[in-house]
């Protein structure tokens, strides 16, 4: 059986490069000492060895916090050496039902969506996340947002928890989850912030009030 899916996950840059990786380390340090619940590994420019070698350097942070949910992004071979808790897929991966035979019952698999996509496709995902919220630097050349409206329809139409992604503050927490959102995914607005322990408890002050 899965774990139990967090409210707050927060991702990785999804730019760093060998020598940048200490600074994501310290960030998710301050974040997991506020709290973080969650944490996916997104780092699509490392190889797989720099890839390994940067989860296992998390591995103490993840012993003096037992509590946080891991995830790595589409490396599916890597997952069961490090004990992740899930493996996230996006339109370029492996689809959901190739995946699973091979990870088993106790590994969620999570999809990324978007807005026009057809959400019978995302059955048999443990969760999705759905965006983005709003543009994004990232995102503004290969995503249309989909707007508060758009992620309420995805969360009546998933067949399973959805998260909000893209652009999404702590203000819109509430919001999202009065909305049907599960909770929501954050990148640059948390690890990427200057004070990471601050942004999670802020996230984390609104998810908790909402969810009560």
């Amino acid at each position: 059986m899965i774990r139990a899916l967090p409210r707050l996950i927060a991702l990785s840059p999804g730019d760093l490069e060998r020598a940048s990786a200490a600074r994501l380390v310290d960030a998710l340090e301050r974040a997991c000492a506020a709290g973080l619940p969650g944490f996916l590994l997104r780092e699509p420019r490392l190889s797989d060895r720099e890839y390994l070698e940067l989860a296992r350097s998390l591995e103490d942070l993840r012993r003096r916090h037992r509590g946080l949910w891991f995830a790595v992004h589409d490396r599916a071979h890597l997952a069961r050496a490090l004990a992740a808790d899930a493996v996230h897929l996006s339109f370029r991966s492996l689809r959901v039902e190739e995946l699973r035979p091979w990870l088993g019952p106790a590994t969620a698999l999570g999809l990324s969506t978007h807005a026009h996509d057809d959400p019978r496709a995302w059955r048999g995902a443990d969760y999705v996340f759905h965006g983005p919220l709003r543009a994004t630097p990232d995102k503004e050349h290969a995503q249309a947002p989909v707007g508060m409206q758009g992620l309420e329809r995805a969360a009546r139409a998933a067949p399973c928890p959805a998260y909000a992604l893209g652009g999404v503050c702590a203000e819109d927490a509430r919001e999202l989850v009065a909305r049907g959102l599960h909770g929501v995914a954050v990148r640059s607005r948390l690890l990427g912030a200057a004070e990471p322990g601050v942004a999670t408890r802020t996230y984390l002050e609104q998810l908790e009030e909402r969810a009560e």
